[in-house]
């Protein structure tokens, strides 16, 4: 017979760390809000705080007293962008988080597994064939589309075969990055010098082309992907414990594997064909959200979300302090702050 006393403590001490993991993504969610209001705050022309919480207010209907110039500045050339950042880092964070999960690897995401290699190439060969007839902000994104779907059916094609293990999909991965980056070399070597420069920048990485019709865009095929994720939270948590054990839980894994794969990069498509390429995102934030709540995906997912949004929206303010009166590309600013972390997590794994 099991004493009722160990069973009450267990409990109790559940439900203590359930209430300490809520407080952590609560307060992350503050941070979030307070490198939200910053990041739109500032840029060539800086805003007080107080006139940005009032431009705000005034959008939801409270009548607070606001310059016409800074409500104008605020609502249609700040707030868009404030709102890519936050949408486009959570989906990263989301996205490298789930193929951790899948892979079982801190290393993997949808940078490391090329999939925003093949965007890029996506990109800049639109770019060289001249938009193919179209507006060159509707070509871009759907060639960074369409490509960064083929380099995941690649990767859909491996995972149905037979004896092909998460290891393996990340060799595969990692071989379509190189492989994808040599395109892209080819592609900017066979370009002029000004189209070259053009491809560069975007592949930096830029929230600058960020409107209220691609943040729509973008926002309701994000949300959509994310109720599907959170809709397998438990499979998910599951598949942790180990391949043969989820399997004996009930868990189809093959069917998770393929749905994962196919959400994550419809996720990662939709991001990086308006935004163009920013990695260590995806790896960053899911091994931070692991070390702060574990990998119970109810709090594992939310949270991956928004450091990842934090991480990108506090990139979005250095990117425009770094150097006064320009912005630096946003990507470098990721590759700044992601590469010694990403050190730590090699030292931190080998201890």
């Amino acid at each position: 017979m099991i004493d009722s006393n160990i069973v009450h403590s267990a409990l109790k001490a559940q439900r203590s760390y359930e209430r300490r993991r809520f407080m952590i993504i609560s307060v992350l969610a503050l941070i979030l809000l307070l490198s939200f209001v910053f990041d739109i705050a500032t840029g060539p022309s800086m805003i007080n705080v107080m006139d940005v919480t009032h431009a705000l207010a005034h959008l939801f209907g409270f009548h607070l007293e606001v310059s016409h110039t800074t409500e104008i500045i605020v609502s249609n050339l700040r707030l868009p962008i404030a709102v890519m950042a936050v949408v486009v880092g959570g989906s990263l964070g989301v996205g490298g988080a789930e193929m951790q999960t899948l892979l079982n690897n801190p290393m993997a995401s949808p940078y490391t597994l090329g999939m925003a290699a093949a965007s890029g190439f996506g990109a800049a060969l639109v770019l060289y064939l001249g938009s193919l007839g179209l507006e060159a902000n509707v070509a871009v994104p759907v060639g960074a589309f369409v490509c960064c779907m083929l380099s995941a059916s690649l990767l859909f094609g491996l995972a149905t075969m037979r004896h092909i293990t998460s290891g393996q999909l990340i060799l595969a991965g990692i071989a379509l990055l190189f492989l994808f980056q040599s395109l892209l070399s080819l592609v900017q070597f066979l370009s002029s010098p000004e189209l070259s420069q053009q491809i560069l920048f975007w592949l930096f990485g830029s929230l600058t082309k960020a409107s209220w019709t691609n943040v729509g865009i973008t926002t309701g095929i994000i949300t959509l992907c994310l109720g599907m994720l959170i809709k397998d939270a438990w499979k998910l948590t599951a598949l942790r414990l180990g391949e043969e054990r989820a399997k004996s839980l009930g868990v189809d894994v093959m069917r998770l594997r393929m749905k994962v794969l196919v959400v994550v990069a419809v996720m990662t498509a939709t991001v990086t064909s308006f935004v163009g390429i920013i990695g260590f995102i995806g790896i960053v934030a899911p091994n931070i959200a692991r070390i702060l709540v574990g990998e119970d995906q109810r709090y594992f997912l939310p949270l991956s979300f928004l450091v990842g949004a934090f991480l990108l929206s506090s990139a979005s303010v250095l990117s425009k302090v770094i150097v006064p009166g320009s912005l630096f590309p946003i990507g470098i600013v990721t590759a700044i702050i992601g590469v010694p972390f990403f050190f730590w997590l090699i030292i931190n794994k080998r201890r």
